[in-house]
């Protein structure tokens, strides 16, 4: 089912159209924090610090992927609140051949890198084995990381977020499972917990393409669609190399902070490793919902309604201040117990490592929600330059904030932690000032289309 996103109650709209997207992505977390909290109570420390600094290294690769894909929905997106299917089919074509060459290009590269990534994040030697032989079969993983996210972005883009939330579903507790047997009954160690996510990963990637195909006509290609034309392919390209960009350049921003932990032993790496899994759930609801307005504000923007997109912008920072707030409040007050989830009792560095973090980062979720909306907004009005530079601005102080405070050892790791919302109050300043510029100049945003 499709929604059209251009009328209706407009928080309303947007809540229903993100909740969807908000537990799709949640599940799609369960690949990830499954093998973790597997790994962490049945295997040890060790098994964990190597998957969770795989899992940020993959987190970096598939954004390249689920950047080219989200690019390419909010195309989708415009056309398809135009009312124009033949360009939105013409841009399916063109999407899904660029960005397919690509993602087996990828696959290639992450494979024969595969040694200089783990010397480039400084990974411990006696972490080395288990993240290679956890590597090695994850990477199998990213063509159906590609055809999942390509299929989600364009069903999200024409207002259906309850597919894709169907399919991880099956995906998550498939995985689960697979964790399961392979870890605790084969024995595989880190290798099955890799498999597992992977075979849930192509459950999911194969089966929203098949469903795609057959069961949605609509996006049925016709001949006169299946060629390459200049200003299709250009378009393409402009939205998707920059919000890959921006999404690239956010999570290798990521890596290189990984590496600086990396360099503190591996009880800073498992602590960094079950925190980052708790942070992400914690602020990915708002990351959703970022999404979902950029949909909102690009199905409005091809559909000219200026005064529906002012409306629903002053909806979603109240909406996402609320919420943050909300989030906060239960990370900080409970970060000890949700550390307790992936790691054992007796673990007392790596807890209080843990809680920590949880702690300097749950106090400011709020500055990163806005910043969600801000990347949403300037993607949707065919801006996401400006999406990239927040992107280098939010994270280009993070990573070098993280390296100067660290350096000093009063400060140590806790330089790393505060660093991250420092930059995300940064890109936010940044942002609204570029917002208010357009005002000055424009008077409205739909002044350029």
């Amino acid at each position: 089912m499709t929604r059209d996103l251009t009328n209706g109650p407009i928080t309303k709209t947007m809540l229903l159209f993100a909740l969807p997207m908000i537990l799709g992505n949640l599940l799609q977390q369960f690949y990830n924090v499954a093998d973790s909290l597997i790994v962490g109570q049945f295997l040890g420390a060790d098994a964990l610090a190597a998957v969770g600094s795989a899992y940020t290294l993959m987190v970096f690769l598939t954004s390249i992927l689920l950047g080219l894909c989200m690019g390419s929905g909010a195309v989708f997106s415009i056309y398809y609140g135009a009312k124009d299917p033949d360009r939105l089919k013409s841009s399916l074509f063109a999407s899904f051949l660029l960005i397919a060459v690509f993602a087996l290009l990828l696959t290639g590269l992450s494979f024969w890198g595969l040694d200089w990534i783990i010397g480039f994040l400084q990974v411990p030697q006696e972490i080395v084995l288990p993240m290679r032989e956890y590597l090695w079969v994850i990477f199998w993983g990213i063509p159906a990381t590609f055809l999942y996210n390509y299929f989600a972005s364009l069903l999200r883009a024409v207002g259906n977020s309850v597919l894709p939330l169907i399919f991880l579903a099956v995906s998550a507790v498939l995985n689960i499972v697979l964790d399961l047997v392979f870890v605790l009954v084969f024995q595989f160690g880190v290798a099955g917990a890799a498999a597992a996510t992977v075979i849930s990963q192509y459950v999911s990637g194969v089966g929203i393409f098949i469903y795609t195909l057959i069961r949605m006509p609509e996006f049925r290609l016709e001949r006169r669609h299946l060629r390459l034309t200049r200003k299709t392919v250009k378009e393409i390209v402009q939205f998707s190399s920059l919000t890959c960009l921006q999404q690239s350049v956010m999570n290798f921003g990521i890596l290189m902070v990984q590496g600086l932990v990396n360099s503190f032993g591996p009880a800073v790496m498992a602590a960094f490793a079950a925190a980052v899994k708790i942070d992400s759930f914690a602020y990915m609801p708002v990351q959703d919902f970022g999404n979902a307005f950029s949909t909102f504000i690009a199905q409005n923007y091809g559909a000219g309604k200026k005064d529906r997109i002012r409306r629903g912008m002053r909806s979603a920072v109240i909406t996402t201040v609320l919420f943050c707030l909300l989030i906060t409040a239960v990370v900080v007050l409970f970060a000890k117990p949700l550390m307790l989830i992936f790691v054992q009792p007796q673990e007392t560095e790596i807890l209080a490592i843990g809680i920590e973090y949880l702690r300097i980062e749950g106090s400011f979720y709020c500055g990163i929600g806005c910043l969600f909306l801000l990347y949403g907004l300037y993607r949707a009005i065919k801006r996401p330059g400006m999406s990239v530079v927040l992107t280098i601005i939010s994270l280009g102080t993070r990573v070098a904030l993280a390296y100067l405070l660290s350096a000093i050892p009063q400060v140590g790791t806790i330089g790393i932690w505060a660093s991250v919302p420092i930059g995300w109050f940064l890109a936010d300043l940044v942002g609204l000032l570029y917002y208010r510029s357009l005002q000055k100049k424009r008077g409205l945003l739909l002044a350029e289309k």
